[in-house]
């Protein structure tokens, strides 16, 4: 008989490498034409750019410094908290998931795979996540974002509670396969503290811009340079990255961080683009257009929280600040949005992916409306 233990079966979220690097090199050369264009567009858009940066950008990065240089200073590993947390899976879980940014929910998906949590866990962090566009919402609206992430949270633990007294290992994972989340880069790169070096007078640009003072009339043109240079830096970082968006925990604080805001920047500038290029040259009135269709806006942006990866989400949040959808529409996308834990999901057991997403729609409605009738005004 043989007896050979055969190695679990591992699934990679594949790296950006190869056609992926050039459809990103295409995206930089693009977003570089826009800012040197000539007249009005290239102004607005350098302009865009150092807004992102001061406002989102920086404070994204010092989140990530003090979250990572808290994981590595403690040295605390999520992965076996959960597999020894037993009962208490699913409230991590969803602490996880709720945490900003996509890293939570894509460890407890990770866990799952390997057999270590149950199918409630997995729909208690996909439900409480909010990915990368929570770190927007705290950045810009952080009395929203005191709201949001906390019902989320309370909201991913019920939901995980539910499913597991429901399901009854129905969608349990297969133990022989396990997730490969990303490959180390290695040591500090001269781009990491490059990055560091304009995400430190970025943040204190942000601030200051935060208290209500005029950035320009105190530092001169400082909040540009330090914008677009740190934006410039970001591009070079994201295009030449062999990551899709997660970083390994074994690579170092300064490293991960800077990987993983220029990954959420590129959203953010996006976002930020496509709001302003559209009101500015092709004369949409995006709020009486949004005010028109004002009861289908929950519902649509629950919807749109299906479509996997940060993009969209980020999106959504974009409106919320401008105030061209409500609080309900945000909400309902923060619980319905999987973020980028959707993709190794979808990898390792579509079936159960699929029901966890369309299990969060349900609390997403409820709430959601919920808030549309009942509380119509409530931070708008």
């Amino acid at each position: 008989m043989d007896n050979t233990i055969n190695p679990p079966k591992a699934i990679s979220i594949p790296g950006n490498i190869g056609p992926f690097r050039g459809r990103r090199l295409l995206v930089v050369l693009a977003l570089l034409a826009l800012a040197i264009f000539p007249g009005g567009l290239g102004t607005l858009t350098r302009e865009l750019m150092v807004d992102a940066y001061v406002q989102v950008s920086s404070f994204v990065a010092a989140t990530l410094l003090l979250f990572y240089g808290a994981e590595k200073l403690f040295k605390f590993d999520i992965g076996t908290a959960l597999e020894n947390s037993k009962g208490w899976q699913v409230p991590i879980a969803s602490l996880m998931g709720a945490t900003p940014g996509c890293g939570g929910a894509v460890v407890v998906v990770a866990a799952y795979s390997s057999g270590h949590v149950g199918f409630g866990a997995v729909v208690a962090t996909l439900t409480a996540t909010m990915g990368d566009a929570a770190f927007l919402l705290i950045a810009v609206r952080p009395d929203a974002a005191a709201v949001v992430l906390p019902l989320s949270f309370a909201v991913g633990i019920l939901s995980g509670w539910i499913v597991d007294i429901l399901s009854r290992g129905k969608f349990d994972a297969d133990p022989s396969q396990h997730c490969e989340l990303a490959p180390q880069i290695g040591k500090t790169r001269i781009k990491d503290y490059a990055y560091f070096a304009f995400a430190v007078p970025g943040l204190v640009i942000g601030v200051t811009q935060i208290l209500g003072k005029d950035i320009f009339e105190i530092y001169g043109v400082l909040p540009t340079i330090v914008g677009l240079a740190g934006t410039a830096v970001g591009l070079i970082v994201w295009s030449t990255s062999i990551l899709q968006a997660m970083t390994n925990q074994k690579d170092s604080t300064l490293t991960r961080m800077t990987e993983e805001t220029s990954f959420i920047s590129i959203w953010v500038i996006g976002a930020y683009l496509a709001y302003d290029y559209l009101a500015a040259y092709a004369g949409l009135d995006l709020e009486t257009m949004f005010q028109s269709v004002a009861p289908l806006l929950p519902l649509i942006a629950i919807v749109i929280g299906f479509v996997p990866g940060c993009g969209p989400q980020v999106l959504v949040a974009t409106l919320y600040i401008n105030g061209l959808i409500p609080f309900s529409a945000l909400l309902g996308n923060a619980i319905s949005n999987d973020g980028d834990a959707l993709f190794p999901a979808i990898a390792l057991n579509p079936k159960a992916a699929f029901w966890a997403t369309l299990i969060s729609a349900v609390p997403a409605l409820v709430l959601a409306y919920g808030f549309y009738f009942f509380a119509p005004a409530f931070m708008n």
